[in-house]
């Protein structure tokens, strides 16, 4: 049997481009001479279209889709595994299911829906589908194929410490006497997934001794990039295919032979985050209709590496770098911008905020009199450079990219409506030591783009004369420590500070500012997830709360 792996970027809500583009697949899959051709989960519709699936039409248009595909392709002799959104057979409760079919010579032979129903992290599967009840085998050129999706491939006992669900779905369709199992996914990329993945799935193989093909979506929505790196693996585990990571692809395995397309992939970490916060920048500004990025260059790390990205995605005719200086700007702050622009052959402009600045404490000056200057006049600095960006951005119809990284944002070091003005927060979710990793990728791909001097300079935000980011966060390589295991491991501040040998206050301090900040970031722009647990959707603490730990 010859195996096809249609690694697609579908776009939520398209039906009609999604169509196109398995279509697509579809006959280049039978040129190349493949039995069955398999695509990631809901590629029909796109991953995830969350509460579209309420909307009256959808369900009735996503089957629909369904049957043009299968009409779309009825001179094609190769098998077809789609996944839509379909209907429950249920008449109470919700009616969406998550669902795979298989086609065949323009007839829908199979389908199967969704038994695990995902709600952590990104996920919230439950508020919009139902699970299915049962499932069953599928019987293709003489193999038995146990067809699952995503999440019910996820809870493996002997793999998972902790198992989420009672129910493993691939455990009861191989011993139904499954002798093949295709999972098909929508499984979002973070740091470290990709190898997570391939354990996994390595376990399964060698359990039930046969062959796995893994298929994956690819690119980004919204919040969520998802990296491919899909592939097919034999009943020892080993890997006979593998698509690439970050891009379409088509690849073919022969489960008779033992051989397939291996594609070359990053196999250094970082490098993938680059790449994927490169792919969702891009899908995010393409599938939301813009074309142009304005960045707000500031002579830092931050802006750089947003620079860089932004020209990896979307071209650097299309990015233009602004320059803000302010009366507390330093003159290296502005000329690296320059030589940054120049090196990077975008587009790029100096406007001054002090008159602004200026007339604003004098227009102030009366309501303000008898008070000390504050952080308000830091921010007020802030808020005209977000002021000069969105005006820029209704002008010009380009998209503002915000600059914060996610050491910033969790301790508030960020000023609403101000640098937090914009569409997409690229690097949100990038601690600030990941940053200067990826911004020398990013220089090094332009020939140094990213002048020197902003690797070597401390970090500041430059509201006011000599300030530095040292004077009110611990050094970066401290701060991201402790976020690393309050945010993302959800540990105590007692933990914390016994894992990393520092004093408990320090610690506190710093949960407190992440504690407190909540209003602020659930007003952000959209953020990239590129770490296991992101600001964003897949972090829903209640801004309004008083719960601290005393332990």
């Amino acid at each position: 049997m010859r195996i096809a792996i249609g690694q697609i970027n579908p776009t939520v809500g398209d039906l009609a481009g999604n169509l196109a583009l398995c279509t697509r697949f579809a006959r280049d899959a039978a040129e190349r001479g493949a039995d069955i051709l398999v695509f990631p989960e809901l590629c029909v519709t796109g991953y995830p279209p969350r509460d579209l699936v309420e909307k009256r039409t959808f369900i009735p248009q996503s089957e629909a889709a369904l049957q043009r595909l299968a009409d779309a392709t009825r001179d094609l002799p190769v098998a077809i595994v789609a996944g839509y959104v379909g209907r429950s057979l249920i008449p109470t409760g919700k009616q969406a299911t998550n669902s795979a079919a298989i086609l065949r010579r323009g007839e829908i032979l199979f389908r199967q829906s969704k038994i695990l129903l995902p709600t952590y992290d990104v996920f919230d599967e439950a508020r919009n589908f139902v699970p299915a009840d049962s499932q069953a085998l599928f019987t293709l050129d003489g193999r038995s194929v146990a067809l699952t999706i995503c999440e019910d491939a996820w809870n493996d006992k002997r793999f998972w410490p902790n198992r989420l669900y009672e129910r493993d779905p691939v455990d009861e369709l191989m011993k139904m006497g499954g002798t093949l199992l295709l999972s098909v996914n929508a499984s979002p990329f973070h740091l470290g997934k990709r190898e997570l993945r391939l354990d996994m799935f390595r376990a399964l193989a060698r359990r039930h001794l046969a062959p796995v093909v893994m298929v994956n979506q690819v690119g980004g929505n919204d919040q969520v990039v998802f990296d491919g790196s899909s592939f097919v693996m034999d009943a020892n585990g080993e890997i006979i295919a593998s698509a690439a990571s970050f891009r379409e692809d088509l690849v073919i395995a022969d489960l008779d032979t033992g051989l397939g397309d291996l594609r070359a992939d990053f196999t250094d970490e970082s490098e993938a985050v680059y790449e994927a916060l490169v792919l969702g920048t891009r899908d995010y500004i393409r599938k939301c209709g813009f074309r142009k990025v304005l960045i707000g260059l500031s002579g830092g790390i931050d802006s750089a590496l947003t620079a860089v990205i932004a020209v990896d995605a979307v071209g650097r005719e299309n990015v233009h770098g602004i320059a803000m200086p302010g009366p507390y700007s330093s003159d290296h702050s502005v000329t690296d911008a320059r030589a940054m622009a120049e090196k990077l052959q975008i587009p790029f402009d100096v406007i001054s905020i002090t008159p602004a600045y200026e007339e604003m404490r004098r227009t102030l000056g009366p309501a303000f009199k008898g008070r000390a200057d504050d952080v308000t006049e830091e921010n007020l600095q802030a808020r005209l450079r977000g002021l000069t960006l969105m005006s820029l951005s209704n002008k010009f119809g380009a998209i503002v990219l915000t600059t914060g990284n996610k050491s910033e944002i969790a301790v508030g070091y960020c000023t609403l409506y101000g640098d937090m003005c914009g569409g997409l927060a690229v690097i949100s979710d990038v601690p600030k030591t990941l940053v200067y990793e990826l911004s020398r990728i990013g220089s090094n791909r332009h020939g140094g783009a990213i002048p020197e001097s902003v690797f070597e300079k401390p970090p500041s935000a430059e509201l006011r004369p000599d300030q530095k980011d040292s004077d009110s966060l611990p050094p970066y390589e401290i701060l991201d420590a402790i976020l690393r295991l309050y945010v993302e491991e959800f540990h105590s501040a007692r933990e914390i500070a016994g894992e990393l040998s520092l004093p408990e206050d320090l610690v506190r301090s710093v949960a407190l500012k992440v504690d407190r900040n909540e209003y602020k970031r659930q007003q952000a722009a959209p953020g990239l997830k590129v770490t296991s647990k992101a600001f964003g959707i897949g972090r829903r603490f209640p801004i309004a709360q008083r719960y601290f730990e005393n332990e």
